[in-house]
């Protein structure tokens, strides 16, 4: 794990460091455990404050203690006696501070050492940020700093003493009080940041973690952003539920789903590809406002927008339709933006979308107009829409109808330059079986995709209520399934029975959590997003 420099280690020679070290670690633990001075055996530690609070506090209570205090004017001295003056001006300011000293308990990775004689100083990172520490002999006992000097990088520290801010204008703590919480048996790399190898980053994600604080960074935004979601949708009277990982029927999206055995019943069962289906039965049985956010688990490809686990967000409201879920997502991203980093324009890499202006919305139809010049209203048969593939270069399969061939042109010719929000609204029926078709059209259904950044963002549809329309759309699946598509729906039947009890007019939408966190992140990969992603495993 050393840096890729100028001179790297090859791998035999980077472990066998690696492993040198770690027994001189050892070496170390046995003697602190030889004198009494276990470092495990310690169960709690009294930290009261991160370093962003000890930064913070101290700032504030130096300017009330030294309000309209001027700065020194060193204005006509010589070198030397402006060297005194900032001096003594410094002592002076020390002396009132202390007089009134905040102290503080911290707790955190020592992640920089240097030992000076009878004092040292060191760096030490806790979930916050970093804060120097300045050790003395004289101000922690003579034992207790001959065993500081022989700590390493990475060992855990808690930390007793008061804040003060050095000559060079740093804030950091004089320590009194030093207390060996963890020792580490493995060195830190020197510049985790500087690896090539993004594989050993995901891997070892504690290391990634350690190592670069705008990765912890990313992932504490990442819980902003889900909270702010639940805040949003409590607000508007939604109810957090939960529904079942392991069902008898993956349905809901397109989609081939993992396969498992459940041994107590003696049964195969598959993971979960959406929420759809179970929060529907939930409107059916008259909660009206549901939503889940949870992990969903598709048997695909792992790229840098797709990992075969990752986090959905559905909800459902009775009583709208795509045009109330439009304005909802409208509104939700708007709000996100704003909570999570201040601001309406988003950058992502170096490209600004503009979450305050009005989303455009527009058809797929005159989506594939607009950008592949082709005007679908004038395809009036499959052959047709064949043959227009075919002139375009576009490969489909047998079973694809014309709603499949119009869906290929859009992915082709268009989805990739949908840079600022836009919902893509009306698809072919032939790619929505749980959608309600368009009173105007029935070849087409009240469906929207949300796209930002070229990215499919979200999924939305006005559901399909008709119990009859809804086994015909499942039959039609099947009939895919038995055809070779492995993406397709089978048929629920237990979900059909909820749609005989009734369900009311209903919204339905699905967002991509971790395609959402890597936009308002600006992460390049969904792997950054995710704190353990899915890995091939090493031999």
């Amino acid at each position: 794990m050393a840096e890729n420099n100028n001179t790297p280690m090859n791998d035999a020679a980077q472990k066998q460091s690696e492993n040198e070290q770690r027994q001189i670690r050892i070496e170390k633990l046995e003697a602190l455990q030889a004198a009494g001075n276990d470092p495990f055996v310690i169960t709690t530690y009294g930290q009261t404050h991160h370093s962003d609070d000890v930064k913070a506090l101290y700032t504030a209570h130096e300017e009330e203690l030294l309000a309209g205090r001027q700065p020194v004017n060193t204005d006509g001295m010589d070198e030397a006696a402006a060297r005194q003056a900032v001096n003594d001006d410094y002592n002076e300011r020390r002396a009132v501070m202390d007089a009134s000293p905040i102290n503080v308990s911290i707790a955190g990775r020592m992640m920089f050492k240097r030992v000076m004689g009878k004092a040292s100083f060191c760096n030490i990172r806790d979930l916050k940020g970093t804060i120097q520490v300045y050790v003395a002999r004289d101000a922690i006992g003579e034992e207790s700093y001959a065993a500081f000097k022989k700590s390493d990088i990475g060992d855990i520290f808690g930390i007793k003493g008061y804040a003060f801010r050095t000559k060079t204008g740093e804030i950091s703590v004089h320590a009194s009080e030093v207390t060996l919480l963890s020792k580490a048996l493995l060195p830190l790399p020197e510049k985790f940041h500087g690896l090539t190898d993004t594989d050993t980053r995901y891997r070892q994600r504690y290391v990634d973690l350690i190592m670069n604080p705008e990765v912890k960074d990313t992932f504490r935004k990442r819980s902003k952003i889900i909270s702010e979601i639940r805040k949003y949708l409590d607000a508007q009277g939604f109810i957090e539920v939960e529904t079942p990982m392991l069902v008898p029927n993956a349905g809901g999206a397109a989609a081939r789903p993992f396969e498992t055995h459940f041994n107590a019943l003696n049964e195969d069962v598959k993971l979960r590809i959406s929420l759809e289906l179970y929060l529907k039965r939930l409107i059916v049985g008259g909660m009206e406002r549901v939503y889940e956010i949870g992990r969903v688990f598709r048997n695909e490809g792992v790229d840098t927008r797709h990992n075969p686990e990752f986090t959905l967000m559905e909800l459902y409201q009775a009583y709208t339709d795509y045009n109330g879920m439009m304005d909802l997502t409208e509104n939700l991203y708007r709000h996100l933006a704003q909570a999570v980093l201040g601001t309406t324009v988003i950058t992502y890499n170096g490209v600004e979308m503009d979450l305050g202006k009005p989303f455009e919305r527009i058809s797929m139809i005159d989506a594939v107009k607009k950008y592949a010049g082709v005007d679908w209203n004038t395809v009036e048969t499959l052959e047709d829409a064949r043959t227009l593939a075919k002139q375009h270069h576009l490969e489909y399969e047998e079973r694809h109808q014309k709603g499949d061939i119009l869906n290929l042109f859009f992915e082709e010719y268009v989805e990739d330059k949908l840079i600022q929000p836009t919902f893509l609204i009306d698809h072919p029926v032939e790619i929505s079986p749980l959608t309600k078709k368009k009173p105007s059209d029935p070849n087409y259904v009240e469906r929207f995709e949300f796209f930002m950044n070229g990215w499919e963002m979200a999924n939305a549809y006005s559901e399909l209520n008709d119990p009859i329309d809804q086994r015909e759309r499942f039959r039609q699946q099947e009939l895919q399934l038995a055809q070779g598509d492995e993406e397709a729906n089978t048929t629920d039947e237990d979900f059909l029975t909820a749609l005989e009890y009734g369900m009311p007019p209903t919204g339905g939408i699905g967002f991509g959590i971790d395609r959402m966190c890597m936009l308002l992140t600006d992460s390049a990969a969904i792997r950054d997003v995710l704190l353990f992603p899915t890995m091939k495993s090493l031999d």
